[in-house]
Formats: C-alpha cells, sequence, structure tokens
C-alpha cells in the first residue's frame, strides 16, 4: 500500500478511544433516505445535522478518495465573518458561533483559536474599503473594528508598520473572534459523531450516474461499489460540482480555480494572529505545528490543478517578507493549490435545483472553511424539509435568473 496522509490519517482514527470501526469500511445499503456526494467537512457536517436534528439517520456520504482528503485538507484554516452584505455576514456569523461550541458539541477537538484576524489597508481606496466593512458589520451585529498602524503592531508585534516599505500599513480592520481550526479535526470531529448517530460513511466510493426515476426526480445514484438508492441527494463536491451535477443534466454557474497556500519549517510561536492583506494578496498565521501557514489568491486562469502557477506563491512570499522581515530566512516546506468553485458573485449556492430530489451546496470560492459548520446546519435543514433554511434562502439557484446577486468579490479578495 502507498504510504500517504490518509493512511496515517486512518490509523490515528482507528486507535481514537470510542471511535466506531464500522465507518472505515463501510459497505454501502441498497437504499438511503438521503445520500450526500463529498465527505468533506461540509458534506460530514451536513449527514451531521441531518441525524442529530433532522431525524434522518439512515444516510450514507460518499467519498471518492479518503475522508476530508479533498479542499478540506488543502486550506489555511481561517475563521471569520465579517462579510459585508447582510445575507453573507448572517450565515458566517452563524458558523462563527457553531465553532465557537463545537468542540464541546462533537467531544473532540477540533482547536478552534479565536485569536484574531486582522485585514490591512495600505492606500486610501483600502482605509475607505475597510471603514465601510466595520460600520456594516457593526450594523448587522457583528464585531469590528478599526485599529491605527500603530495599534495594529501593538496586536502583531512581527507586523512592518514602516511607512517607506512598498505596501505601508495605514490602517487595518479587525475582528477578535475570528482565527484558526485545525482542519483535519474537524473533518474527523464530524465523520466520528455523524457514524456514531447511524450515519455509513462510504470512502473509495465514487459517484458516476445520478439515477432519475419516470418523473424525473432523483431515484438514487450509480457508484464504483454499485447502486445506491435514495429519494435525496445532496451534492457537496467542493471544486468538482458542475461534474458531479452534469450528471443529472444540471449546468452550475461555477468556475473552478486553483488556490495556493504553503506553509514554512516550524518555529516557536511567534505569530499571534491571523494577518490578512487583500491588496498584496497573502495573509499568514501559525499552525499549533509551528508552521508558518502563508496563503494566496487565486490563479488567472480556470483549471483542476493542484498546484497552481509559481509566480503566484513567488509574488506572495515576497510581500509577506517586506510585512514581516522576520520571517526572511525561514525556509518553506511545501505549498500546495486547492481547487474552489466560484459563482458570478462570489457567494455560494445552497438549495434545491430543477431536479426533484437534488440539492446542491457549492460556490464558496474560497471561504469554505470558515463555513463549514454553519454550512452544514443549513443544507441539513434544506435537505430535509424540502425548503431552504431562513440563512440560506437568499443563496439559492434562483437568483440568478432574478438578479438578487450577493457580491462579495471585493470583501473576500484575498479568497480567504
Amino acid at each position: 500500500m502507498r504510504f500517504s496522509f490518509a493512511n496515517v490519517a486512518l490509523q490515528a482514527l482507528s486507535h481514537n478511544s470510542g471511535w466506531p470501526e464500522q465507518w472505515r469500511n463501510a459497505e454501502p445499503k441498497a437504499a438511503y433516505d438521503a445520500v450526500i456526494i463529498g465527505a468533506g467537512g461540509h458534506g460530514l457536517a451536513t449527514a451531521y445535522y441531518l441525524a442529530k436534528e433532522q431525524g434522518l439517520s439512515n444516510v450514507a456520504v460518499l467519498e471518492k478518495g479518503w475522508l476530508g482528503g479533498g479542499n478540506t485538507g488543502r486550506n489555511t484554516t481561517i475563521i471569520r465573518s465579517n462579510y459585508l452584505w447582510e445575507e453573507s455576514a448572517a450565515l458566517y456569523e452563524h458558523a462563527l458561533k457553531l465553532w465557537e461550541g463545537l468542540s464541546q458539541e462533537l467531544n473532540y477537538n477540533v482547536m478552534y483559536s479565536p485569536r484574531g484576524v486582522m485585514m490591512l489597508a495600505h492606500n486610501t481606496h483600502d482605509v475607505q474599503v475597510g471603514k465601510r466593512h466595520v460600520h456594516a458589520n457593526r450594523l448587522a451585529g457583528v464585531d469590528n473594528e478599526w485599529l491605527s498602524p500603530e495599534e495594529a503592531k501593538a496586536f502583531c508585534p512581527l507586523l512592518n508598520v514602516a511607512r517607506d516599505i512598498r505596501y505601508p500599513v495605514v490602517g487595518a480592520a479587525l475582528q477578535r473572534r475570528g482565527g484558526t481550526a485545525r482542519h483535519d479535526a474537524v473533518a474527523w470531529g464530524y465523520a466520528r459523531a455523524a457514524s456514531a448517530r447511524g450515519v455509513d460513511i462510504i470512502q473509495n466510493c465514487e459517484a458516476t450516474a445520478i439515477r432519475r426515476d419516470a418523473s424525473g426526480a432523483v431515484s438514487g445514484v450509480e457508484t464504483t461499489r454499485g447502486a445506491i438508492a435514495a429519494k435525496k441527494l445532496g451534492v457537496v463536491a467542493a471544486g468538482h460540482t458542475s461534474v458531479v451535477m452534469a450528471m443529472a443534466g444540471v449546468r452550475m454557474p461555477l468556475e473552478s480555480y486553483p488556490l495556493q497556500a504553503l506553509v514554512s519549517e516550524p518555529v516557536k510561536p511567534m505569530m499571534p494572529c491571523v494577518v490578512m492583506s487583500n491588496t498584496i494578496h497573502a495573509y499568514m498565521s501559525q499552525s499549533d505545528k509551528g508552521e508558518l501557514v502563508i496563503g494566496a489568491g487565486t490563479d488567472a486562469y480556470i483549471s483542476y490543478s493542484q498546484t497552481g502557477g509559481l509566480h503566484i506563491a513567488n509574488h506572495t512570499l515576497e510581500a509577506i517578507c517586506e510585512l514581516f522581515p522576520t520571517v526572511r530566512r525561514m525556509r518553506m516546506l511545501r505549498n500546495w493549490g486547492g481547487v474552489v468553485d466560484v459563482t458570478p458573485d462570489r457567494s455560494p449556492i445552497i438549495g434545491s435545483t430543477p431536479v426533484p430530489g437534488l440539492y446542491v451546496n457549492c460556490g464558496w470560492g474560497t471561504g469554505g472553511f470558515k463555513a463549514t459548520p454553519g454550512s452544514g446546519h443549513v443544507f441539513a435543514h434544506t435537505i430535509a424539509r424540502g425548503v431552504p433554511h431562513p440563512l440560506a434562502a437568499p443563496f439559492t439557484l434562483d437568483r440568478f435568473r432574478s438578479g438578487r446577486l450577493i457580491d462579495e468579490a471585493a470583501a473576500a479578495a484575498v479568497a480567504h
């Protein structure tokens, strides 16, 4: 067997005290009340809340690879809710409140750390946009505050606030409740909790076709491990949603782009918070293992590549070295790219589709990780009841027909 992180993860989980063994090699049943395609954080959260709050325990989660091996394992773990528009802020704030109690909810330490997320301003336009966000968030009941360069330096002593650098820091917006969590722990925590409630998590099981009855409604799914009957099918396949939805003849308003990140060699604690710069397309935090986690923007061209263009990472590192001169001599251990689905208004799609019984949760672009618990919670409600959760109602497919878009491009220009 080829050695991989997946194998290590499976071994670690199999030795966890109280971990149900059956999910590791679960064989699919002939029929389920609901099937979720995609065992990332969003799919596993959906299954958990279907079982816990919606009374649907006869649920299967299908994963073509291994649990959490897609974008869940290829992100930079940023959590925040300081989005511009009220619809977005409400949804991400819902997720943030769930994050705050998630370790207790799942009885599994997801290592949520509200260390603060600080977003830098480098010019007059940045200041205007940043202050607009602060005021909009406060009106929506979301915490956010404006800092001077000196206050930003006090909050993050590593930050270079010299006036003569290429991108001088002229202010910053700070959400103190924002922070990070451990991405793999989130997937494992939801997997264990869902499995304990009767959900089947079936790995190495790729969906190959979506079955429909004579009326056109969903009747099941064909997989590499046989056919499975189900009248409710939820697609949560980040980066490849369009491919799965095409099996049912549904064309999605999505484009897929590589989103890059990299980590340094581990060092002692030195970075007290998350610092982001939309203008530069760079941000940095520090993991609990000591690695500096550095994120970049998306590539300019659509692709399913999990590497991306080298010039993107180079540009990001140049900016990071200017903003944080202390890290200039550090070595980078690895870099990667996650494939993100992007909608025309840079906001997600959550809801039903023209095919009865087929539901989709996609298009989170670069903001998927932070939404994980909230996304799963509202999607489970939508699947179980057949009507959108109130927080998900603005994010249906119909908005692209009506023109009621939620344009968050400016709110998440750096991606996260």
